[in-house]
């Protein structure tokens, strides 16, 4: 009879010299070899006298020299304490452990074998017979990285639901979810409470928090509050719709989107008082109407330079369709002669705070340029910092100096003026002939049209004053040359 085999240890054959017979050796080593994925032959000293591969990408890889090498030099540094236990317990004829080791490989990475060894009675030989784990470690390694996934993963929702709860218990215009199939309030914010007059008392909280949705209002305004919830359930977006508030009846604007989550459709609503609760608010709705109708460009824009919002006149100013065209981008695309012009602007604004009176060019879409003036102011505080920004034209200004004409600038920001606009070689050229010109006209009227004394006076010869009034265009040379050669005719003196 098999006698019964404690859990903690392995099955063996019960009679194996009669169910094996004399096994000869060419039959002992077939059996190893096609049972183990690699089998090894050692002699007492833990040198390898003999191995077997079963796959012959595991002798590809430089194991079949290990004939003749000890045991432990064909494994990693950290495994060779576990092969130093295997040899032990074969020695001492002890239940060989199963212990998996590491074998460097010169292609890739190590190659993880598990071993168990086998102490024969004759010869004193070890038998390892080994098992190919690398299958199981590319199975481990894809587990621990689809943890550490997961792990990320959820980590990001739950920073995302974190920002989202704070974005929704923090912000001042009150906000409602509802559930688009029952409309009732599934999540209502700290200023929805305060609207709906139910701020600090929890059992009033209970009333807003899944209540019917149409039932928060008065009851002539409930069926516009149905048709509300009705329309978001086919239209991406519905603004607003005027209801009255039930109980005091104060009359808001609902605002709302449809979104799904967790396979159910809901609903995001905004409610806003209507004419901005006091006289404050409605002051400041009518400084950004104003804002909005002005003449002058406005915009604002974030640190990064990108178009936060803008008017109706910037939006014409850079020849756009309309403000969602111009909003998030740079801008550097409309603004600066080159790039130095827009970094020094923003340079400015980021050590004083603000700029006045900055002259830059202005490109539309459609490639028309404009001088422009740009007043500007940095606002840092705030959850968001931001920049402001007036842009007014300043080509039709009657009067302003122009390089070239008759009148030289007279003071440093003329000249900044220019700066940017005309190229260095051009600018120091063209004011020279300039100061030149200036030069030449004021020593003709100090010498009353005197040509060589205006020449002596400049010191330079009547022939090349000749030259330069000629160039500039000043005095009747043709007429003066013809005197003159027509007295040298007569025999007068010169």
């Amino acid at each position: 009879m098999v006698e019964a085999v404690k859990p903690s240890t392995m099955m063996r054959f019960n009679k194996p010299q009669e169910s094996l017979g004399s096994m000869d050796p060419e039959t002992a080593a077939a059996l190893i070899s096609s049972s183990a994925d690699v089998a090894i032959v050692l002699d007492s000293d833990g040198v390898i006298v003999d191995v077997s591969f079963g796959s012959e990408d595991l002798a590809r890889d430089a194991y079949s020299n290990w004939i003749g090498r000890r045991w432990t030099e064909t494994v990693t540094v950290e495994s060779r304490p576990k092969i130093e236990d295997l040899l032990r317990e074969a020695a001492e004829r002890r239940p060989s452990r199963w212990r998996q080791v590491n074998h460097p490989s010169p292609t890739g990475p190590d190659v993880p074998i598990r071993y168990s060894v086998v102490r024969t009675n004759k010869d004193r030989r070890i038998v390892a017979v080994g098992r190919d784990q690398r299958a199981m470690a590319t199975l481990q390694q894809r587990l621990v990285e689809a943890q550490q996934a997961m792990e990320r993963e959820y980590a990001r929702i739950r920073d995302s639901e974190k920002r989202y709860r704070m974005l929704f218990q923090l912000a001042a215009e009150a906000v409602l979810i509802v559930d688009a199939e029952q409309q009732r309030v599934l999540e209502a914010n700290p200023a929805a409470l305060a609207l709906l007059g139910q701020e600090g008392r929890k059992s009033d909280t209970r009333r807003v928090v899944g209540a019917v949705f149409s039932e928060l209002f008065e009851k002539n305004s409930r069926q516009a509050a149905l048709s509300f919830v009705a329309a978001l359930r086919v239209a991406p977006r519905v603004d607003n719709v005027h209801v009255l508030l039930n109980g005091d009846k104060d009359a808001v604007l609902l605002s709302g989107s449809l979104f799904r989550q967790e396979n159910e459709n809901q609903l995001l609503v905004l409610l806003s008082r209507v004419g901005g609760g006091g006289p404050v608010a409605g002051e400041k709705a009518n400084l950004l109407r104003i804002i909005e109708k002005m003449p002058d460009a406005f915009l604002v824009t974030d640190t990064d330079r990108r178009v936060l919002t803008a008017n109706s006149a910037f939006v014409d100013l850079v020849q756009a369709a309309n403000e969602e065209q111009t909003r998030g981008q740079p801008l550097d695309r409309w603004l600066g002669r080159s790039g130095m012009d827009i970094d020094v602007l923003f340079a400015n604004l980021r050590t004083n705070g603000f700029v006045r009176h900055f002259s830059t060019t202005l490109r539309g879409e459609f490639g028309a340029t404009e001088d422009v003036e740009i007043t500007a102011v940095s606002i840092p505080g705030g959850e968001r910092p931001s920049l402001g920004f007036t842009i007014r034209s300043s080509g039709w200004r009657v009067g302003k100096d122009r390089l070239g004409g008759r009148e030289l600038p007279r003071t440093v920001e003329q000249f900044t003026d220019l700066v940017g606009r005309v190229p260095l070689k051009s600018l120091v050229r063209e004011t020279t002939d300039l100061i030149e010109r200036l030069c030449i006209e004021a020593a003709l009227e100090l010498t009353r049209d005197n040509r060589a004394s205006a020449a002596d006076m400049l010191g330079l010869s009547r022939q090349g004053l000749y030259a330069k009034l000629r160039r500039y265009g000043l005095g009747d040379l043709d007429q003066e040359e013809q005197e003159e050669s027509g007295g040298s005719g007569d025999g007068k003196p010169n």
